[in-house]
């Protein structure tokens, strides 16, 4: 592990605060990365415990709302947090993956961690993992780091309360270490790193229901048999009644603007796109109404107007038009499904172009299997910087089997100039796999955008 830190001295010889410079922070948490691509730190709370003992325990004396399930995850937290955020609580929220700056996961109010933040906190966890290693105890992870900065950061800013994402499962996830949250919150629990988390969706289930707690509201998106077994079954135990969303109604779908009711509310309008957010939103109803029913107070022209603003970018984002270029991180076979539904809503009959990547630890197959037939053609890439990427020559490899035309391209850029030129100007372009490239994509259009603009 890098120890790159240094402290300040009084003049008396003690130890004062603690200095870390952005590059002394990238290269200890680069060392955290690769400590656990190597093994260590198994799924374990017990080291993350320790560390925030030695930190102050900052993840005490905050209020949660704690989000488990496999996908929708983050549209939910997007949903809740922005409502508490219009209701004027100052809200913390913490996710992953980052679109772009790995700052983005941990926010308050919608603005990400500053520099200056990470720097500090980095420094005081930095100083207090070092003396972990000195006695020879286990380290944590950087998920785990990254967890007790945002614990941290969110007690500095005094936040009212902090909107969290599982990162991984629920009953081991760093996210757990958490008192007794407001409301527990499950969205659909479908296959998913199977490897770790079960074969099965009870399996996975059993783990996802972990995050309760006695004395939590539980709220959750409509499920399987086999999931909602195990979910009422876990919550029951700890004395806790589980309640189901509405199923959203009279739904009216649209790209720039859908609206659906639920909840005793009608015409709920909301801006992202993607057939599947009215559900999503319909859970983050439910969840607010239980937040009103412990206190939170939230206008219903407050839930609107937040509904109405509320944005998620790597969810079928519709980068351009004319022609269209959307994003979609849709990574495992159940997000592929929904977006399969959400091409055949808006675009019924149109052929896409396609450019996909992915990392060779997720089920692309089960991805390619729901999409292959809306593509005409198929550009894959490598995403950069990820040492679970796979290969775009390995994912072309692939798309052959299922007789779809596919080039491999060596760079964002070069998909990008691949499919516009395939596309004819005419063809809808779906960017699509996994989030961790779709952010130098965004990056990429935005800046063509900027420089046409300047040049006018």
């Amino acid at each position: 592990m890098v120890t790159a830190f240094r402290m300040i001295c009084s003049k008396d010889g003690t130890i004062g605060t603690m200095v870390m410079t952005d590059r002394e922070v990238s290269a200890y948490m680069e060392s955290l990365s690769a400590g656990a691509i190597q093994g260590q730190g198994e799924m374990s709370l017990g080291a993350l415990k320790e560390l925030l003992s030695r930190i102050g325990h900052p993840e005490e004396g905050l209020r949660y709302v704690h989000i488990a399930g496999t996908n929708g995850k983050g549209s939910v937290l997007a949903y809740i947090s922005m409502a508490l955020q219009e209701a004027g609580y100052r809200v913390g929220r913490f996710f992953s993956p980052a679109l772009k700056d790995p700052r983005e996961k941990i926010q308050v109010g919608q603005r990400p961690v500053t520099k200056a933040a990470v720097r500090e906190g980095i420094g005081l966890i930095a100083e207090a993992a070092g003396r972990m290693q000195e006695e020879g105890r286990v380290l944590p992870t950087l998920f785990e780091t990254e967890t007790a900065l945002a614990f941290w950061y969110f007690k500095k800013k005094a936040c009212d309360i902090v909107v969290l994402e599982c990162g991984l499962g629920g009953l081991q996830d760093a996210t757990n270490v958490i008192p007794a949250p407001e409301v527990c919150v499950f969205t659909p629990v479908s296959l998913d790193h199977t490897a770790i988390l079960g074969k099965t969706i009870a399996e996975i289930a059993g783990v996802k229901a972990g995050i309760l707690k006695e004395g939590s509201d539980a709220v959750s998106a409509p499920q399987t048999a086999e999931a909602a077994a195990v979910l009422e079954q876990k919550a029951g135990e700890m004395g806790i009644t589980l309640q189901y969303a509405e199923k959203p109604l009279h739904i009216r779908y649209g790209i720039k603007k859908q609206s659906f009711d639920a909840m005793g509310y009608r015409k709920m309008e909301i801006g992202l796109a993607g057939v599947y957010q009215p559900e999503n939103a319909a859970l983050a109803l439910a969840v607010l109404e239980a937040l009103k029913k412990r206190g939170f107070v939230l206008p219903e022209s407050k839930l609107r107007r937040a509904f109405a603003r509320t944005v998620w970018p790597g969810r079928f984002t519709v980068l351009q038009e004319r022609p269209y270029l959307i994003m979609d991180g849709a990574h495992n076979g159940a997000a592929a499904a929904v977006l399969r539904r959400s091409l055949d809503v808006y675009f019924p009959g149109s052929s896409f172009v396609m450019i996909l990547g992915v990392l060779r630890d997720k089920a692309y197959e089960e991805v390619l299997g729901c999409l292959v037939e809306r593509a005409v053609q198929i550009v894959t890439l490598t995403p950069p910087e990820n040492p679970r990427a796979l290969a775009a020559i390995d994912l072309a490899y692939a798309v052959q089997r299922y007789g779809v035309q596919v080039t491999a391209a060596d760079s964002v850029e070069e998909a990008l100039e691949l499919a516009e030129l395939l596309s004819g100007g005419k063809l809808p372009i779906l960017a699509t796999g996994s989030l961790s490239w779709l952010g130098k994509l965004e990056d990429i259009v935005c800046s063509r955008k900027n420089y046409s603009k300047r040049n006018k």
